[in-house]
């Protein structure tokens, strides 16, 4: 099967067109190296699969038929993401919570003294 497909058929991807996209960008890749849509995936093969800045790393266990269940999924394929990536993620969107959005104007004093703070911690470190 494609690998394109299969990322399809395992719900990675919402359609096969964004899978297709995905392995032209290289956002898989399998042995370290990146894969074309039309290469043939086989059992027992390891994925690694760039999606919204978490790298999730798949072990094909099986090759379905068409689209399977969302039930199903762990049938085809094993989950080996290792948990410091969701907790990478975490710190990024928490990072985004506290930027401030263009056209908000200049920074409050509040905001002011919060960077100095945050520059005499770095410091203190270093």
């Amino acid at each position: 099967m494609r690998i394109d497909k299969y990322l399809w058929c395992i719900r990675i991807y919402k359609t096969r067109s964004l899978a297709t996209e995905a392995c032209k960008k290289g956002h898989v890749k399998i042995g370290g190296s990146n894969v074309k849509p039309s290469r043939e995936i086989f059992g027992n093969e390891l994925l690694l699969v760039r999606k919204e800045q978490i790298n999730y790393q798949l072990k094909v266990l099986d090759i379905p038929e068409s689209r399977v269940g969302a039930k199903l999924v762990d049938l085809y394929r094993k989950d080996l993401t290792p948990k410091e990536e969701f907790e990478k993620n975490e710190l990024l969107q928490f990072a985004k919570d506290y930027y401030r959005k263009k056209g908000e104007g200049r920074p409050t004093k509040k905001d002011r003294r919060d960077i100095e703070g945050y520059q005499e911690a770095t410091n203190e470190i270093i």
